[in-house]
């Protein structure tokens, strides 16, 4: 669920008046790391899909079921009553297809679901990056978690924190209760250290 927000591999912001370029990087994931609604959404969208899915595995298993008396008693059934029976099987089997189609399809429930709670919050990010850049002349900012592969960058052309605060909220209050519920998680942004990305 992690990756349910598509940013653009990159976000090209044109300045008037600039003679030279100036470039910089974020990060959307762990922006969105700290963004409350941005995990709230998430929760809500997983519970959603749980009992969806449950929904879908319920009705498999009464299909099967079905079937495997149909496979004991056809025997003693007529043909008739055979047919009737298969088709019965036939017709909710179809009705499954649908409704996981309906549900989890390209244009699904799902999908609408995930356009109205993550779609807010993506505005929000984008607006407040698109702010920082009128404001400090930025003429292009990559996001280091997009597709666009960034050999190396260095962290003090990190703007994630400054979009953070952009958007009234505070740097690495998000990762922190993140170690606090699986203190698992990595450290923040801190440090002056360049990022080092892998080569694909």
């Amino acid at each position: 669920m992690k990756h349910l927000i598509f940013f653009a591999a990159f976000l090209f912001i044109f300045s008037s008046g600039l003679s030279a370029q100036k470039t910089v990087y974020v990060d959307s994931d762990y922006i969105l790391s700290n963004v409350p609604e941005y995990k709230a959404a998430q929760k809500q969208l997983e519970g959603i899909a749980a009992e969806w899915q449950k929904e879908i595995e319920t009705r498999l298993a009464e299909i099967d079921q079905l079937y495997k008396t149909f496979q004991i008693e056809k025997i003693l059934l007529s043909e008739e009553m055979r047919i009737k029976r298969e088709d019965e099987i036939l017709k909710k089997e179809k009705a499954v297809k649908e409704l996981q189609k309906k549900r989890f399809g390209p244009q699904g429930d799902f999908f609408k679901k995930q356009e109205e709670l993550i779609r807010p919050i993506q505005d929000k990010v984008f607006n407040a990056i698109s702010s920082l850049s009128e404001e400090k002349n930025y003429s292009m900012v990559f996001d280091k978690a997009g597709s666009t592969t960034m050999m190396y960058g260095n962290k003090k052309f990190d703007i994630s924190n400054e979009v953070i605060r952009e958007m009234g909220l505070v740097p690495g209050a998000g990762e922190q209760e993140d170690d606090d519920d699986t203190e698992e998680e990595e450290d923040g942004k801190g440090g002056d250290q360049p990022v080092k990305l892998d080569k694909p």
